[in-house]
């Protein structure tokens, strides 16, 4: 699928549409557009940004299923790869997309094979206030950067409540689900810091080098952007290390749990140790046993060993251990 915006800086006029917009773009050197492309890759797309002097690299790298997020300067275009949510992101256990601009002064192309949220978000918000693309094609890029990148924070704020939630189950009724829930979030959470690393680069590289496909007026949302990546970082890293915590937590509180089992059928082992001593002396299958022919040998026996049991639960029970 293929959108298109074009504005005309002259009339102040804009339209929205298809692929044909391309041709009315064509009519004036004034006119910008931006295209979004969505979709595996064809033939036909890759024709359609050889069209518009995208460098073949630059193509192969953003039809790449998986990159690295990347920003390379190439002599006509600033080429910008980033890692954004898909479309259909639930909380924290959503997929991610690759999504590629391409900024010159009179176009942006977005590229991504699957449904963005942030294109759709931008596209929608443009659609209603056309002003957003005054400032050129580098101004929606950096908008289109900032909300990819505010969309991690936010499912990252929708974890902490989960988190405080399983703390409180673990006290309560601790369960091996609880354990694998937590070990999902700390894959995801690793994977989340991968990408933001790689954000960050991306934002230093915008901040620290005068690109003049990006207006100075973009300064303060550069820095926002950079800050946002920042704190996805910080969250990220602080979740991963709260998920480890209360993992160690839940695997403390399972090996003491283990330990009072095996203390207790310790103590019991060790309170049967004396009456099956007694109980296998008078079993041996000996002809003269002096206490056998005692009448009330049996009673005694039975209260021996019922006074030797009382004795060591008290003891355990003195030291605690019971």
């Amino acid at each position: 699928m293929i959108r298109a915006f074009v504005y005309d800086p002259k009339t102040k006029t804009s339209q929205s549409g298809g692929e044909e917009l391309i041709e009315m773009w064509k009519q004036s050197d004034r006119n910008i557009i931006w295209l979004d492309i969505e979709g595996k890759a064809d033939e036909h797309d890759n024709a359609l940004l050889a069209e518009f002097g995208i460098h073949p690299l630059a193509i192969q790298d953003a039809l790449r299923p998986r990159h690295p997020p990347k920003i390379e300067r190439f002599q006509q275009f600033l080429f910008i790869l980033l890692r954004g949510l898909d479309a259909d992101t639930n909380g924290i256990n959503s997929g991610t997309i690759q999504l590629s601009c391409f900024i010159s002064p009179r176009f942006l192309i977005t590229r991504h094979a699957k449904p963005s949220a942030s294109a759709n978000w931008l596209f929608d918000q443009l659609e209603k206030d056309p002003s957003l693309i005054y400032d050129g094609p580098g101004a929606l890029a950096i908008r289109l950067s900032n909300r990819l990148a505010r969309r991690y924070v936010e499912i990252l704020l929708e974890l902490e409540p989960r988190l405080d939630e399983i703390e409180e189950e673990m006290f309560k009724s601790p369960d091996d689900t609880l354990l694998a829930e937590l070990t999902g979030y700390k894959s995801r959470l690793r994977k989340l810091t991968r990408t933001a690393n790689y954000h960050r680069d991306v934002a230093m590289a915008l901040r620290s080098h005068d690109e003049p496909l990006l207006a100075d007026s973009l300064v303060h949302e550069i820095v926002d952007l950079y800050e946002q990546i920042e704190r996805t970082q910080t969250l990220a890293n602080m979740y991963y290390q709260i998920c480890n915590d209360l993992t160690d937590g839940y695997l403390g509180m399972s090996s003491h749990q283990l330990n009072r089992v095996m203390q207790l059928l310790t103590i019991i082992t060790v309170i049967f140790v004396p009456l099956t001593f007694m109980a296998g002396i008078y079993g041996m299958n000996f002809e003269y046993i002096p206490e056998l022919g005692f009448k009330g040998g049996y009673f005694v026996l039975l209260a021996i060993m019922a006074v030797v049991a009382v004795i060591q639960v008290f003891y355990f029970r003195r030291k605690r251990w019971l």
